[in-house]
């Protein structure tokens, strides 16, 4: 029995160490495994814990945004919009430590959209704004003396006496105190002294309640909408003697009534009709001191969504209450063609226009934002002379351009309706006549413009003509030199008849339902 006991137990123990190995070997094999997967994962972008329990990091919205802004190449980036807006963005150092932050932010735009503002850590994703508020209850006379109601305050009076009290009221021609015995004194105050600014700040104030994991120096990501910066276009065209080229300069000129300066900041202007849900931004007053303009083509244009975005090369200062000029194109020698037009819904005035073709082709070929175009030319003794101005709109690239310049004075037209026939209830016929007087000693050509409305078909005319669109034609005439020239036409109009209200117009179905009865009733 002894070797039996012996051989069952050596048995038992064999098999006990083959389960204790072959355990063991799985269990290396399954964290070679779970290490391999997790390597595979980290490759593809996949964050995997030590239990093999994989998670796809979710999409951020922001975070291509706070990459970029980690990029950026200075501390201040300014992108400023058409319509008295303007984007801030600016990477500022705080001192964080890890758990909930107070921290104030000055210098920010006495206009800041306060619901616009986007703090974000490029380092930390985990960095977060608990709580903001926006201070802008600034220090003056009236708001200490607000703040003080009902405090003691030290007055000095136009006769250099000195009076101390609790405030009562106060308003432009005085204070009001009530003095330690309970007496109240009226005061024409020359001087009131404060123990402290009773909180008021100097500057407008962002204070956020700041979250951070770690403690340690940072760079966080500030962006705000604000108003009162905005910019235009402007743009010179001088002209050659006879009309036919011109020199273009385009500059755009940048308002800063924003209520702070931005130093060295990298300047971004779009050009473009952006919505927006709110109303207008307000008016201001005049601006402040004229800044020097740069040197020309400062700028780089790119798109940007449905909208054109210009960047200007180098920093720039934008002062507070300051309009500074910064080129934005030159070009030399552009084709310019001159044309005279009389358009009689425009006015009994012969207008003259000048037309460029923004291409490369022609010697421009960028995008154009809208903006005041002004023309000079020089006169006998080569000295350049304003002649006009207009307003274009924003001009893609290869569109044409036309710049009403004025009016003619040696040329000018007259238009007279001279016939009138009513055909029937639904056809008119309308004669017309223009007449154009030159009192110039060379022919000059002229483009009439004509309208029209409905139905139309010119019957016969003394001149011929191109239809432009649906209701306008033009007459490319020549006036010859100290003459006159006249067009004459007559268009027949047809004006559809309107059904009286409560009858219905017959369907194509009815029709020929009604149709088949007569004949079946022929038939019958």
């Amino acid at each position: 029995m002894g070797f039996k006991k012996l051989l069952v137990l050596s048995i038992l123990a064999f098999l006990g160490f083959a389960v204790i190995f072959s355990v063991s070997m799985s269990g290396n094999s399954a964290i070679d495994k779970a290490q391999a997967y997790k390597s595979e994962n980290e490759k593809n972008g996949i964050e995997s814990s030590s239990d093999v329990n994989t998670n796809v990091r979710s999409a951020n919205p922001l975070e291509s945004l706070t990459e970029l802004a980690g990029k950026m190449s200075g501390q201040t980036e300014v992108t400023i919009y058409n319509q008295n807006l303007a984007l801030v963005k600016e990477k500022k150092e705080f001192d964080l430590k890890s758990g909930v932050n107070s921290v104030e932010y000055t210098g920010v735009t006495s206009q800041i959209d306060p619901t616009s503002v986007l703090v974000e850590d490029p380092t930390d994703k985990k960095t977060s704004v608990l709580e903001q508020q926006y201070e802008y209850d600034l220090v003056s006379n009236s708001n200490l003396l607000d703040k003080y109601m009902e405090k003691e305050i030290t007055v000095t009076d136009r006769e250099g006496k000195t009076h101390t009290g609790k405030l009562l009221s106060h308003d432009e021609k005085g204070v009001v105190l009530e003095r330690k015995d309970g007496s109240v004194v009226a005061l024409d105050a020359s001087k009131v002294e404060f123990s402290d600014a009773s909180g008021l700040l100097t500057k407008p104030t962002l204070v956020w309640q700041i979250s951070s994991p770690t403690s340690g120096k940072r760079d966080l990501l500030i962006s705000y909408l604000t108003g009162g910066l905005s910019w235009s276009a402007n743009y010179i065209v001088k002209t050659s003697a006879d009309s036919t080229k011109a020199d273009i300069r385009s500059w755009v000129s940048i308002d800063n009534r924003a209520g702070t300066t931005f130093n060295d900041a990298k300047l971004k202007l779009v050009a473009g009709d952006v919505h927006r849900v709110s109303g207008s931004m307000p008016v201001y007053e005049s601006a402040g001191a004229m800044a020097v303009p740069t040197a020309k083509d400062a700028f780089s244009e790119a798109a940007i969504f449905e909208y054109h975005l210009y960047t200007l090369e180098k920093p720039v200062t934008l002062k507070n209450n300051q309009a500074k000029q910064i080129s934005l194109l030159s070009a030399d020698s552009v084709p310019v063609k001159k044309e005279l037009i009389f358009d009689s819904w425009k006015g009994d005035k012969v207008q003259v226009v000048l037309k460029m073709e923004n291409s490369e082709a022609k010697g421009l070929g960028k995008p154009l934002p809208k903006g005041i175009v002004r023309v000079y030319q020089p006169d006998s003794e080569g000295q350049l002379q304003f002649i006009g101005e207009d307003q274009i709109d924003h001009t893609p690239k290869g569109e044409k351009i036309t710049v009403t310049v004025g009016n003619a004075f040696d040329v000018v037209g007259k238009r007279t309706q001279t016939g009138f026939e009513q055909v029937n209830n639904n056809v008119q016929r309308t004669s017309s006549e223009i007449e154009l007087n030159n009192s110039k000693p060379e022919a000059q050509d002229v483009t009439v413009v004509e309208h029209f409305y409905g139905d139309w078909e010119i019957i016969n005319s003394s001149d011929k003509y191109e239809k432009i669109d649906a209701s306008t034609v033009e007459f490319r005439v020549s006036v010859p030199a100290n003459g006159t020239k006249k067009i004459s036409y007559t268009v027949e109009n047809r004006i559809a008849t309107p059904t009286p209200i409560g009858i219905s117009t017959p369907s194509a179905a009815e029709i020929s339902t009604a149709s088949s009865s007569g004949i079946a009733s022929k038939s019958s």
